[in-house]
């Protein structure tokens, strides 16, 4: 096989092991729901899946069912449920309709009844009723986007301009009780910023909102600004919370699947948080060091990176890790970075990554390429799509962040 075969392999072990379904059946065995109504609301980049799941094996236990994810990520139908596709990372009329849907599913329970809540990430997009208009809404998610700010912090910008962030859907779940399946993507597992934890008692605070907005000079109307003055629900007594998976275990996989094809597996850290250019020359430096070694090495980092707009290309946080390393990847033998979002896409793109070898850089430079030029435009994928660099999965049915690997072959 070769190197690119091998991270094909590696890819595809790796995001069939972090599925959710089996974690679902977990935490819903020997689940005694009582006499009331089972509703279910399924929302973000794996609810299609964990729906699904959920729905298989509840049969007609389950009364009825809202699942919200991505365009393109629905799959077939699922028994006593309407599914919706909806705006990723905006929000769209798309992710307000499937909202509403969810709250008129859960409006006149009675403390007998129970919502089985399925929470995946994206549902902070997915899974939105805002307070303040559509189109503030969609500006200042692009702005929190464009200037690199960590999911934690646009999170807790989000929950306060939100109708069901922050644990106010919980809220407007009372008397029923809300069983809460959680599949993490956020680094840590932190359950109040998972979707913007719409079933979790907020940590963050106002205070927090404030210096933010100062830090990254956000622009917001009146009516915003005293929304993030408003506090968040800090208890919440009709809530049961389990936690299904994270990125963790989508490294173990990858150690695991580079293991069988021969490599020695090395997982670096699950806590990756960086400018994703850095990340790339990261592992190829990585790369440049290790050459001398006789045995095949797989370096594994998982997390999630940034990357910060300047220009208006095309691509994503994987396909500038992927790219960013060619150059130092280059003349090595047998090396190669390769980075992969677990949920098969990559930004706005119908990418899940990027992969880049020895060879790249020098593919590009033959077709006038620039990657320094590339990269300030960000227009990963219109390069790599040039050297065969894109890694394309479709729609994987979960989403536990983000992986990236450097393969030295000996």
């Amino acid at each position: 096989m070769t190197i690119r075969q091998d991270a094909d392999a590696i890819i595809s072990a790796s995001l069939k092991a972090v599925l959710p379904d089996e974690a679902v059946a977990k935490a819903l065995k020997g689940k005694d729901f009582g006499s009331g109504k089972v509703v279910m609301v399924a929302a973000g980049k794996a609810a299609w899946q964990m729906g699904k799941a959920a729905a298989d094996i509840l049969g007609d236990r389950l009364t009825e069912g809202v699942v919200v994810t991505k365009y393109d990520h629905v799959k077939g139908d699922i028994p006593h449920t309407t599914c919706y596709e909806a705006g990723h990372p905006v929000p769209d009329e798309n992710s307000f309709k499937a909202t509403q849907a969810a709250l008129d599913l859960v409006s006149g329970l009675t403390k007998d009844d129970t919502v089985l809540f399925l929470v995946s990430g994206g549902g902070s997009a997915l899974f939105e009723k805002p307070l303040i208009p559509a189109e503030e809404l969609t500006d200042i998610t692009k702005q929190l986007l464009a200037c690199g700010a960590e999911i934690t912090e646009t999170n807790t910008i989000r929950k306060r301009i939100s109708a069901v962030k922050g644990g106010k859907f919980a809220i407007a779940c009372k008397p029923a009780h809300v069983f809460s399946i959680v599949l993490s993507d956020i680094l840590g597992d932190p359950l109040d910023m998972i979707a913007s934890g719409p079933a979790y008692p907020d940590s963050s605070t106002c205070e927090d909102a404030a210096r933010i907005v100062a830090k990254y000079d956000l622009k917001l109307s009146d009516l915003a600004k005293g929304l993030l003055k408003e506090e968040t629900p800090k208890e919440l007594d009709n809530v049961e919370t389990q936690i299904t998976g994270s990125v963790i275990n989508l490294c173990r996989a990858a150690a695991k699947a580079a293991e069988e094809l021969g490599y020695k597996p090395v997982i670096l850290t699950d806590q990756l948080v960086c400018e994703a250019r850095e990340a790339g020359s990261f592992l190829a430096s990585i790369g440049k060091t290790q050459q001398g070694t006789t045995e095949s090495l797989a370096y594994i980092a998982g997390g999630e990176t940034v990357v910060h707009l300047t220009g208006k290309g095309k691509g994503g946080r994987n396909q500038e890790i992927a790219l960013s390393a060619a150059e130092g990847l280059a003349g090595l033998k047998d090396t190669a970075v390769f980075s992969v979002g677990s949920d098969g896409t990559d930004g706005p793109t119908d990418a899940a990554g990027g992969y880049a070898d020895q060879d790249t850089a020098g593919k590009l430079k033959e077709q006038g390429i620039a990657i320094y030029e590339v990269l300030k435009d960000n227009d990963a994928y219109h390069a790599l799509k040039k050297v065969d660099g894109l890694i394309i999965t479709g729609a994987t049915g979960t989403n536990v962040n983000d992986v990236a690997v450097l393969l030295i072959k000996r």
